[in-house]
């Protein structure tokens, strides 16, 4: 019985795990598949750096060609990350009839289509369950768990390193800064933490997930992204004061054959589960027509869950290599992906609640200003809070709305924003109801 052999090019964190696991647990795997599974050759330019999980040295090359040459190797595994070299190593790979499996979020949210295509025409199959919120099993949920149902909408928390933020912030008052620090000594925060406070890591695996949940290629500059490092601690109190928790959040949803796909932060009502998911952790919450509503959660990084996700898909290629198929399940599940751009719900389409927050100077009539021009463009308000506590010569008015149109919400306060009596730019959050 001659063993199915893989490489691995990227022997980083979540690459030393997938080693441990394939060295490690090679009788569990082979008791699973009936068939040995060999993890041949690794390739990383850095052989020096110790790494927690030892390997033979024959195992080890800085050349990425020996892998992606090999004629031994079925299936490369790229977790190098970033768009150039990973995706020319993917695109030789697939040439040389190799199947592959990938973490690469961001390369599939950008270079998709060429990626699809090219495993198409090479008769391989693409696998990148660790792409998308770690060691939980999304993408194999939507791609096959809920091919019966409609998905109706989806919400997730997709980002530990914004959640682990948030979570000091709501929990322990800190600001934005602090929190920050914070995360970055206990190394859940990079040096550089772009990618992350700002949106784009998430939104980077909302474009995925919004594939494969309504069969739609989704451009990221499709998405509207806000990250959480203009959020103040003012307004965390003050959504606790109205029952909501703030959460940096992937939505999308479908209504009247268009699809919101967005990805900000967001009020959710006290009392859901998402507001429980605190720390590194990520989730998603899924509501299909038929199955209802739905709850994964988990570690969305780390090694050995990350290790786990790519390991599942290198089971699943396996399996698919000993019964001589592929492309039993397209890479976004649908036959037929069709161009999303005609099909979404531009941002200022969206109709939900909102939270406002104003900093006014304290005279009379104020509020009533403000409440005027909210009525002239169809606004109407639930609640107002009016704190008399000066800062910085201003006083905060915070409002929740009932449900508005957002193009009519942006005129409103861009009228708002002009007033005499207004100091510096609105405060604007939505809510999510759906979630109550």
């Amino acid at each position: 019985m001659n063993p199915i052999k893989v490489g691995l090019i990227g022997w980083g964190t979540v690459g030393g795990g997938t080693a441990k696991i394939l060295l490690e647990e090679q009788d569990l795997i082979a008791r699973k598949v009936g068939w040995p599974v060999v993890l041949k050759k690794i390739a990383d330019l850095d052989l020096e750096t110790p790494r927690s999980v030892k390997v033979d040295p024959g195992l080890l090359t800085r050349d990425a060609a020996e892998v992606i040459r090999d004629p031994e190797i079925k299936i490369v595994v790229e977790l190098i990350g970033g768009v150039e070299p990973a995706r020319t190593y993917i695109l030789e790979a697939m040439a040389q009839g190799k199947h592959v499996v990938t973490a690469n979020k961001a390369l599939l949210a950008t270079h998709g289509r060429e990626i699809f295509e090219a495993a198409a025409r090479a008769g391989v199959d693409l696998l990148f369950e660790a792409s998308v919120a770690g060691g939980i099993p999304i993408i194999r949920t939507l791609k096959e768990g809920l091919l019966a149902n409609h998905i109706n909408y989806f919400f997730g928390i997709l980002n530990g390193t914004s959640n682990y933020i948030l979570t000091k912030m709501t929990k322990e008052g800190l600001d934005f800064a602090q929190a920050l620090r914070e995360a970055q000594d206990r190394g859940y925060a990079e040096a550089d933490p772009t990618f992350d406070v700002e949106g784009i890591d998430a939104a980077h695996k909302l474009v995925i997930l919004a594939a494969l949940a309504y069969g739609l290629r989704v451009e990221l500059s499709d998405i509207y992204v806000e990250g959480i490092s203009r959020l103040d601690p003012l307004d965390i109190k003050f959504a606790d004061e109205f029952g909501y928790v703030i959460k940096l959040l992937a939505i999308s949803a479908r209504s009247d054959d268009r699809v919101e796909v967005r990805l900000h932060p967001t009020m959710l009502p006290k009392g859901h589960l998402l507001t429980e998911v605190d720390g590194p952790f990520n989730a998603i919450h899924i509501n299909g027509h038929a199955v209802g509503d739905i709850l994964l959660y988990g570690a969305g990084a780390g090694m050995m869950p990350t290790a786990s996700a790519v390991v599942s898909d290198v089971i699943e290629l396996v399996r698919s290599v000993r019964a001589g198929v592929s492309g039993r399940v397209p890479p976004l599940s649908w036959q037929q992906v069709v161009e999303g751009a005609s099909s979404l719900r531009p941002i200022e389409d969206i109709v939900t609640t909102y939270y406002f927050r104003f900093s006014v100077v304290d005279r009379p009539g104020v509020l009533s200003n403000i409440s005027g021009v909210l009525g002239r463009h169809g606004i109407s308000i639930s609640a107002v809070i009016q704190k008399g506590r000066e800062v910085a010569g201003a006083v905060p008015i915070v409002m929740l709305t009932h449900e508005a149109k957002e193009s009519s919400v942006r005129m409103a306060l861009a009228e708002i924003d002009r007033l005499d009596v207004v100091r510096g730019r609105t405060v604007v959050i939505r809510v999510e109801e759906r979630l109550s």
